[in-house]
């Protein structure tokens, strides 16, 4: 499969800079697909590419298979909050009910749907197989579009589609890059790359066909941006394409660019009246989503500068190990050498993964899952690889073959040390669950309300995650008030031998958790605490 990353070429058209615009636009605008665009790709991609269904279906049940080792592993902390804030999100006292959390609305509807099917680690595991399913099919799609743009010859666009289909498959189950975590990018990963094969789609196709790719094109830049809101590749995607049109019809792309926009504004219109129909308001939507990044970047900047460069280079270990580096290298040097005769896909290629280069990086806690992120990126740069010269073809099955074999290995390895199932915290779950009272609630300070979720505990503190508190609530005022009030937690959970810790002043709140609450449990570095009698 990895070994027929090659192709041969149909002629091209070059643009007056030097860029090459691939192949020239139909002759008869009207004719293509304008009913039914969906079903003529799909019949377009069977016929050019042979038995590549077929084979992308078993590179996806790899896939899907590959995560299954893992599928009742205790709940990170992501995880288990995600599930949390998605069980009771209706209207309430905080962003998403009760609680609050930086993350756009589409994240927790995703969520929702695992809490419908029952909630806990299976549930939510099964749905991420199935966004890594989903991904590996449109990554196939995608590849077989980059040939296309290219003017590859049927047996490029086949080898392209494996090579995309594979590396995908590879990198969205590595636990090298933190794969194995159902996050927001693992999530968000298969909306942007169905997003790019629309946007070509749109960019091959004429007429009211490539209106409709360049429509649902918009709607998945929306998407993907509403699961986690950093993941933009569609938009940049979208810029370049519509930029390559412009040399050849300016009348074109304002109309194509004009639909995108359209469908990409009426998507976020539904998307922010669906969660003010649960109670989540618009403004503080905006304030949790865009203004919250820049504060905590900000707090961990000044707060926490060695505890985020040890993260950092971790990561970019990281990038390195799993061959993700590779990819991206060949995508780079590529445009370097050839600069004035690249192609249009070569440039939408470097331009993604500088993007997402800039993703990671700003993120600010550097935690590996970040890197899942970089697949739409990895994916383009195998598909442009694989219709490249004959060089850089055997290169990047050399690079996608060693990715594939450091992803086997390590999910081997993770699989017999049962990663993320951390003893001391089901410790802690198993202890809650046990001496938990009827009405019991509970709050962990700080940042992982995997064990509330786990222990099957309420929280009436609205942060639940350790950043939130910290650029949100400092001092712990609102963390005070809720140790004095009257819905006080019955638990509280701490990481540590006390409430203080970076960016965090906890002078008016370790009094108060002293004097009413005690000490009845320390497994590792968890401490938790009872409420007295006398305060109950």
């Amino acid at each position: 499969m990895l070994l027929s990353c090659s192709a041969t070429y149909l002629p091209r058209v070059t643009s007056p800079a030097g860029l090459d615009a691939g192949p020239a636009p139909s002759r008869h605008p009207g004719r293509t697909s304008a009913a039914r665009p969906g079903r003529e790709a799909w019949g377009r991609w069977v016929s050019s590419a042979g038995t590549v269904p077929v084979q992308v279906l078993l590179v996806a049940a790899v896939a899907v298979l590959a995560r299954l080792p893992f599928v009742a592993t205790a709940l990170s902390s992501d995880e288990g909050g995600f599930l949390m804030v998605a069980a009771q999100w209706r209207p309430g006292t905080s962003l998403y009910g009760d609680y609050w959390v930086d993350r756009p609305p589409l994240i927790i509807g995703l969520f929702h749907l695992a809490d419908l099917a029952g909630g806990g680690p299976v549930a939510l595991r099964l749905l991420g197989a199935l966004g890594v399913a989903a991904a590996v099919a449109a990554a196939a799609w995608t590849g077989n579009l980059v040939a296309r743009t290219v003017g590859a010859a049927d047996s490029g666009r086949h080898r392209a589609s494996l090579c995309a289909a594979v590396t995908a498959a590879v990198f969205m189950v590595s636990p090298l890059v933190g794969a194995m975590e159902v996050d927001g990018e693992l999530l968000a990963v298969p909306f942007v790359l169905a997003g790019i094969a629309a946007a070509l789609e749109g960019y091959l196709q004429d007429g009211r066909a490539g209106l409709a790719w360049w429509g649902g094109a918009g709607a998945l830049a929306v998407a993907a941006v509403a699961v986690k809101q950093d993941m933009l590749e569609v938009g940049v995607a979208a810029v370049v394409l519509l930029a390559a049109t412009v040399r050849r019809d300016r009348g074109r792309a304002l109309v194509a660019g004009s639909t995108f926009a359209a469908s990409a504004l009426a998507t976020v219109g539904l998307l922010v009246l669906w969660a003010a129909s649960r109670g989540t308001d618009p403004l503080a939507l905006w304030d949790a989503v865009v203004t919250f990044r820049s504060e905590a970047a900000a707090v961990i900047a000044r707060a926490a500068p060695d505890t985020a460069q040890t993260r950092a280079t971790g990561v970019a270990a990281a990038f390195v190990t799993s061959g993700a580096v590779g990819l991206v290298a060949l995508a780079v040097i590529a445009v370097v050498r050839r600069r004035t005769r690249v192609t249009v896909m070569e440039v939408l290629t470097v331009a993604v993964v500088a993007w997402e280069a800039f993703a990671v990086a700003a993120g600010g806690s550097y935690w590996l899952h970040y890197l899942v992120g970089t697949v739409p990126g990895l994916v383009l740069a195998a598909a442009t690889a694989a219709v490249g010269g004959p060089a850089r073809r055997r290169l990047s099955v050399v690079v996608v073959a060693y990715a594939a074999v450091a992803a086997i290995g390590a999910v081997v390895v993770a699989s017999a040390a049962r990663v993320g199932s951390d003893a001391t915290d089901v410790a802690v779950e198993h202890y809650l669950r046990a001496h938990a009272r009827p009405g019991d609630t509970g709050l962990v300070a700080f940042g992982d309300p995997a064990l509330l979720q786990g222990a099957g505990l309420s929280s009436p503190y609205p942060e639940l995650w350790s950043l939130p508190v910290r650029v949100r609530d400092p001092r712990l005022v609102e963390l005070t008030r809720v140790l004095r009030g009257p819905d006080r937690p019955t638990w509280v959970v701490v990481d540590g031998t006390g409430l203080a810790t970076w960016g965090v002043d906890a002078a008016s709140a370790q009094p108060v958790l002293d004097r009413e609450y005690t000490l009845v449990h320390v497994t590792g570095h968890w401490h938790v605490y009872d409420l007295r009698t006398e305060y109950r």
